[in-house]
């Protein structure tokens, strides 16, 4: 593709790296074909290359981003199929973060827009507000049919109950069983430890079984997603660079084989902290180094091949693990880090019989906080995704992102666990908290 920047444009770097971006694609519509949006609304402005003009077009004339651009940028779910599927290797991603940050810069949004935008940037990042404001949705559940909006919708996802927080979450070593075979950082995360603790206990207890030291960082915490994909780029560059001084300092003390992740929306983030801190001469290298020590916890497991086949098909038995699982594979996982084969290893030499859902390249809507602000789309998106699940007739869904979780399992009655839950359960831990909730529904009925 032709562009027509000044020098003066390029002097920015991340002008400069959208023009290097935008050149590389070559117009040839592969990726309309696999666009979540595309596919449901079947406009061109709704599609990667669409979009592609429009980002064009708009940093190109360096004026304040229009109500029409806005429209179709923000209807981008971020899923990175696009970048799967393109053969020119266009790297939509940074694209397109670079365009909401150019927007949040520009345009001036309705002031509902801005309110909700405000309250998702204040309260998801931080874990004890988020807790308190799932306490106060439940409460004015009730009440739904009066609220304006889409405060409706936000108070509808809040879950039926608020958990505690759980001991595992605070800074502190857990010691490897037997031999030490390594040691790790863990990402414990801001919105999944409110609403299932449970994945960052599994997590735990699956790697120290199997001689992994788990270090839970003092300073660690959100990774500066869901505000990055606002635009807002102040608060996220905070997050992450309060998360690399954290796991630094581990790095340079006593070792780290790798920070793990086990929410493939956060991995993503985490592994291109590099590139977002690309011209900070402070932070560049810490950054750089820590991006490439992240792997998600599936990453990690399935390279040091933890789980020899006989004996977990002996334990799968044993704890009637041997189960239908529909994998369901998030965007951020198998297009945002091209981790596919992984997880779905991990399950099968567990003991389970691993079904892959069909469409499994498109979305299911959550993709952050797009659910919360383009809800009619990611409706659209949900149903679709839990009708090819459901057509598997599977017994559980596995998946390794909190936001598909919550998304998925809003709009069907098949249990819904992380994967390292069931591994943890077919390799000598509990039963997972899905699994025994919906025993618990069906004793009930």
């Amino acid at each position: 593709m032709q562009t027509n920047f000044s020098l003066a444009q390029l002097a920015d770097p991340d002008t400069a790296e959208s023009e290097r971006i935008l050149r590389n694609c070559v117009h040839c519509g592969f990726c309309t074909a696999t666009c979540p949006t595309y596919t449901l609304l079947g406009d061109e402005l709704d599609s990667p290359r669409g979009r592609i003009y429009l980002l064009k077009d708009m940093l190109e004339k360096g004026r304040p981003a229009t109500a029409k651009v806005v429209k179709h940028i923000d209807r981008c779910l971020s899923c990175l199929s696009c970048m799967t599927t393109c053969p020119s290797g266009v790297h939509y991603m940074h694209l397109v973060d670079h365009g909401r940050k150019y927007i949040e810069e520009t345009f001036r949004r309705p002031l509902p827009e801005r309110l909700l935008r405000w309250i998702l940037a204040f309260v998801l990042p931080s874990p004890s507000r988020f807790r308190l404001a799932l306490l106060g949705a439940y409460f004015a559940k009730p009440f739904a049919a009066l609220m304006p909006g889409r405060l409706k919708g936000l108070l509808a996802m809040a879950p039926a109950e608020v958990r505690p927080p759980s001991k595992v979450d605070r800074p502190q070593v857990f010691t490897a069983e037997g031999k030490r075979r390594g040691r790790v950082a863990l990402m414990t995360g801001c919105a999944q430890k409110v609403l299932a603790p449970e994945i960052n206990e599994a997590t735990v207890r699956l790697l120290t079984r199997f001689g992994i030291e788990v270090v839970v960082a003092k300073g660690a915490g959100c990774c500066g997603a869901l505000v990055h994909h606002m635009g807002k780029e102040a608060p996220a560059l905070d997050s992450a660079k309060a998360n690399i001084g954290a796991w630094t300092r581990e790095l340079e003390g006593e070792g780290l084989d790798a920070v793990i992740i086990n929410a493939s929306g956060c991995g993503t983030t985490v592994k291109d902290y590099g590139f977002m801190l690309r011209e900070d001469p402070k932070w560049k290298d810490a950054a750089a180094k820590i991006a490439a020590i992240t792997q998600d916890v599936t990453e990690f497991l399935d390279r040091l091949d933890l789980i020899a086949p006989e004996q977990a098909l002996e334990q799968a038995q044993e704890r009637e693990a041997g189960l239908t699982v529909a994998y369901h594979s998030a965007c951020s996982m198998q297009h945002g880090q091209q981790i596919r084969r992984e997880p779905k290893d991990l399950l099968t030499r567990a003991g389970f019989a691993v079904k892959d859902v069909p469409e499994g390249h498109l979305c299911c809507g959550s993709a952050g906080t797009y659910n919360l602000m383009q809800p009619e789309i990611a409706g659209q998106l949900k149903a679709r995704k839990v009708r090819n699940i459901e057509a598997t007739q599977p017994d559980v869904i596995a998946t390794g992102n909190i936001g598909c979780m919550t998304q998925i399992g809003s709009g069907t009655k098949i249990p819904i666990a992380h994967t390292v839950e069931l591994l943890d359960w077919a390799t000598g831990g509990p039963k997972p908290r899905a699994l025994t909730s919906s025993e618990t529904a069906g004793e009930s009925a």
